[in-house]
């Protein structure tokens, strides 16, 4: 059934457990996604991200994701995630997507709190929900924390400085009306080279100061204890998006290399691959037998 961030992620903040957003760039990517959910009983956020869309154009990836969740047996949120311009959020939503994440994080705070606002009037007007950001979740660099310069090796900025700060975080909720907040807490994009040091203490202030479910980006590759502290702290929705993809990739390769297959034999074991990798996520995030 086709639900909104709201419908999902308030009983999870209650709950003390999280709900996966697992990206879809294809349908085989989808089958997988839905069938765990479905399988485990467990709620579900399905969709894309702006940086997605030359793998999978928006307008072709609504025309299968938005019924598949209609469908489903479990609630699922189709959502539009680190949307970086106005137009895509909006062609999103009109999309029938139920939920988009605008990303203004790295622009100045007026500015992120001005456009944020703005999209999430636009956003419930169609009875969607938001998520904006705050403090910045960057790429992860895997080098370190040093990069290259003139003269040789420079540390590279503090990380830290990029933290969403708790009193800032309520006086963006209070101005902009978003329904989540992805929060910079020591997570990156992509794949981990070194082992990330989240600050569970600032998620623990952050959920404490203000009551709109919280956001962990960067999430493939953490360690199991890391999920389910991030998790506990306050921690109701997690992105996902490289351990599915990865996972899908390996399992071709396993099954179908140098054997002269087909693509159409390939399918089973991508959908597959993402089925199983999407149910050990819900299993760690405690969203099975939520529904």
């Amino acid at each position: 059934m086709l639900a909104n961030l709201n419908d999902v992620l308030i009983p999870a903040r209650k709950g003390k457990y999280a709900v996966g957003l697992f990206n879809a760039v294809n349908l085989e990517m989808a089958r997988g996604i839905i069938a765990a959910a479905e399988e485990t009983g467990s709620p579900v956020i399905m969709g894309t991200a702006e940086i997605l869309l030359p793998y999978g154009p928006l307008e072709d990836l609504s025309y299968f994701l938005v019924p598949m969740a209609k469908r489903a047996k479990v609630p699922v949120v189709i959502h539009y995630d680190h949307g970086l311009t106005y137009e895509k959020c909006l062609e999103a939503l009109k999309l029938g997507f139920t939920s988009v994440m605008y990303d203004c994080s790295t622009d100045s705070y007026e500015d992120n709190i001005r456009k944020v606002k703005e999209m999430a009037d636009i956003a419930h007007s169609y009875g969607a929900t938001i998520e904006g950001e705050l403090g910045h979740v960057g790429d992860n660099p895997g080098d370190g924390g040093e990069v290259s310069g003139e003269s040789g090796k420079e540390t590279a900025p503090d990380p830290t400085l990029y933290y969403t700060q708790p009193k800032q975080a309520k006086d963006f909720v209070d101005r902009t009306g978003v329904d989540a907040l992805a929060i910079a807490v020591g997570t990156a994009h992509g794949a981990y080279k070194l082992p990330p040091k989240l600050d569970f203490d600032r998620i623990d202030t952050i959920a404490n100061t203000i009551p709109t479910s919280l956001v962990l980006h960067g999430g493939s590759g953490l360690s199991d204890s890391d999920f389910k502290q991030a998790i506990e702290k306050g921690i109701s929705k997690v992105n996902i998006f490289t351990d599915i993809n990865v996972a899908a990739v390996k399992a071709v390769v396993e099954h179908c290399e140098n054997t002269g297959k087909g693509m159409t034999e390939m399918i089973p074991y991508e959908v597959e691959a993402v089925k199983a990798e999407t149910i050990k996520k819900m299993k760690l995030f405690g969203s099975v037998g939520r529904y």
